[in-house]
């Protein structure tokens, strides 16, 4: 097998100067908030380093951001960077804080070669912004040295490989403190030179444990595993250093983020109909604004505007310190064509309810009803409203099988008081509501008044003419 190795060496610095805030220097400090041990290019310029006393470094650069880090998010952060590999390599493994394995052997002949999977990562990882040390070895710890050590080489030579892990010099090898003094004692100084020694003295005079270390970097024991399985949501975070106070400065991030759940639902060949924003504020109680659509959705675009215009509606209640999108439910994705309904798709459907997704964020979910049949025959209770669904042209089809109906239908019947100057159809006899103690019994007509007006009239067996709708 063939093992790619990921080392992410600022993946919370990177995290945050993807939010798009401008913060021309910034630093990462330890939990405790004492020392800092990531710097940003503009922060390193002012002499800021990495091992820096925090106080140290703010009288070097008095206006720097700064960030605590966070396991959690951590954690958090890298697995977003293993969803994006897990669409170019099937088996991915974490190896927290900040590294990332895939098997890539397997995928040599799917990407035309190594050189042309490495560039792949390589041009992804410069599209996201993400700084990486790659290395490439014959098994997971191999791969992952020469990731950290920044001796990376696209190469699948197993002898090359050894080479490189040769020259990594012995404080660079990541042997706990103990192992390391001895192996010096032995006067050994590169990691090539212990791979010299005999298993049987290095067992004697290190320990089984290191032993196994290094067959397992050789290659020579077994090392399994156990894949990461990507989670069945999608969830994006922006965690910002100064508070947004306004609503517009979320929209950059917004766009970054939904860019990144258009991808993954086009990876899933999947649509959503409702997204989660958690809006979290310094002091109080997070915002919650959930976004629907009146159909499936996938366009970043679409769902951009939606956002911009409920944040219209709805002022930010207090400055935002972090924002978060979640996605849980996904639907199976439509195929259509059609005509350009709105200019910007050529599916009647997606048209109609982009249309309909857009009223609704800007009036409110419930302020938009649309008219639904019901079973029964009598006109006033053959309808009802309800909630603006997706347009469904099965339905449509259907529906052009009943008999002609006005468009415009009265409250309620009103005497007819003429004698109509034409008739065109009828009768269409209506029975019914035995069942509840409302019966009619109708014989329905079109007919012409004296105006010219077109009207839907019908003759009841016990109360006479009456007209009960107008044509246009």
């Amino acid at each position: 097998m063939l093992w790619l190795h990921l080392h992410f060496p600022h993946l919370l610095l990177d995290h945050i100067r993807r939010s798009g805030e401008n913060v021309a220097a910034l630093a990462i400090v330890e939990g405790s908030g004492q020392q800092v041990i990531q710097a940003c290019p503009a922060a390193r310029d002012l002499g800021v380093k990495a091992g820096m006393r925090l106080k140290t470094a703010i009288s070097l650069a008095p206006d720097l951001g700064i960030v605590r880090a966070d396991q959690a998010q951590e954690t958090r952060i890298l697995e977003d960077q293993a969803l994006w590999v897990y669409r170019y390599a099937a088996h991915i493994v974490l190896v927290p804080p900040n590294g990332l394995l895939a098997e890539i052997g397997s995928l040599q002949r799917l990407y035309g070669g190594l050189p042309a999977a490495w560039r792949t990562i390589e041009e992804v990882l410069h599209e996201r912004q993400l700084n990486a040390w790659l290395g490439i070895g014959h098994t997971p710890l191999a791969a992952g040295l020469i990731a950290r050590n920044g001796m990376g080489e696209c190469t699948s030579d197993t002898a090359q490989i050894l080479r490189t892990l040769g020259r990594i010099p012995l404080q660079a090898a990541e042997f706990d403190t103990r192992t390391s003094t001895r192996l010096k004692r032995l006067g050994l100084s590169t990691l090539g030179e212990v791979f010299g020694l005999p298993p049987a003295e290095m067992a004697r005079r290190l320990s089984p444990e290191t032993l196994a270390t290094i067959q397992k970097i050789q290659g020579s024991r077994a090392d399994p595993q156990p894949p990461w399985q990507p989670p069945h949501h999608f969830r994006q975070q922006a965690d910002f250093v100064q508070d947004i106070e306004r609503s517009q400065g979320l929209l950059f991030p917004l766009h970054r983020m939904l860019s990144e759940l258009e991808k993954d639902l086009c990876w899933r060949q999947q649509d959503t109909d409702c997204l989660l924003l958690v809006l979290q504020h310094r002091n109080g109680e997070p915002t919650h604004l959930r976004i629907r659509t009146s159909g499936p959705e996938h366009r970043a675009e679409a769902f951009l505007s939606l956002i911009t215009l409920r944040f219209e509606q709805q002022a930010l209640k207090a400055p935002v310190a972090s924002l978060r999108l979640t996605v849980k439910r996904f639907l199976g994705r439509e195929m259509h064509g059609g005509q350009d309904l709105l200019g910007e798709s050529q599916d009647l459907n997606e048209a109609w309810h982009t249309l309909i997704s857009r009223l609704q964020a800007r009036l409110g979910e419930n302020a938009l009803k649309q008219l639904a049949p019901t079973d029964d025959h009598r006109p006033e209770r053959a309808w009802s409203t309800s909630d603006v669904r997706r347009s469904n042209r099965a339905t449509i089809a259907a529906t052009g099988q009943l008999p002609c109906r006005p468009l415009w239908l009265l409250q309620g019947p009103q005497p007819l008081t003429e004698t109509p100057k034409a008739w065109f159809t009828g009768p269409e006899r209506i029975s019914g509501g035995w069942w509840d103690g409302q019966r009619v019994h109708r014989d329905y007509y079109i007919a012409q008044l004296n105006s010219g007006q077109l009207a839907w009239v019908f003759r009841d067996m016990r109360e006479g003419w009456f007209i009960h709708g107008w044509f246009g």
